[in-house]
């Protein structure tokens, strides 16, 4: 899958939908913010790494390709399953890559702000990619040593890509 920016999702989003981001988004952080009051900022830091628009953004990403796909005649259940799947891959890779931004700003900011900033960016962008790039590299040898182990007929009837 090539990665790559596309503006096309902000005309099929409704005004509405952004409305269920920024409200959920909202909440969340309110909650981490209620958190760290009563229990603390160690316990309310944990509540902060909260994706606090993911499950917002993955319904949508459901609905979208759902409703993409019935506008063509077709049923989408799967197909939205499917998008909504690959979004959390991604935040889930995002993740290790925060992680690796928190340890690195960790260790760097007691020397310097801002150099501490740009470590931890550096870090969290190469850490995300890399996680990125081994989980394709994997999932295609897993695809492929499963494909040679049923051998050419599998391939025919379609059971692997």
């Amino acid at each position: 899958m090539l990665v790559k920016l596309s503006t096309s999702a902000l005309k099929q989003t409704r005004w509405y939908e952004y409305g269920v981001r920024f409200l959920l988004g909202g909440l969340a952080t309110v909650l981490a913010g209620a958190v760290t009051t009563g229990f603390g900022v160690s316990v309310g830091g944990l509540f902060l790494a909260l994706p606090a628009i993911f499950c917002a953004s993955a319904t949508l990403i459901e609905s979208h390709e759902r409703r993409a796909k019935e506008k063509a005649g077709l049923s989408g259940d799967r197909r939205g399953q499917q998008a909504a799947a690959l979004d959390a891959a991604g935040a889930g890779l995002g993740s290790i890559g925060l992680a690796a931004f928190a340890a690195v700003f960790y260790v760097v900011v007691s020397t310097t702000v801002i150099g501490a900033f740009v470590a931890a960016i550096l870090i969290w962008a190469a850490v995300s990619v890399s996680a990125w790039w081994l989980r394709r590299k994997l999932r295609i040898t897993s695809r492929t040593t499963q494909t040679e182990r049923m051998g050419p007929s599998a391939r025919r009837r379609g059971l692997f890509p």
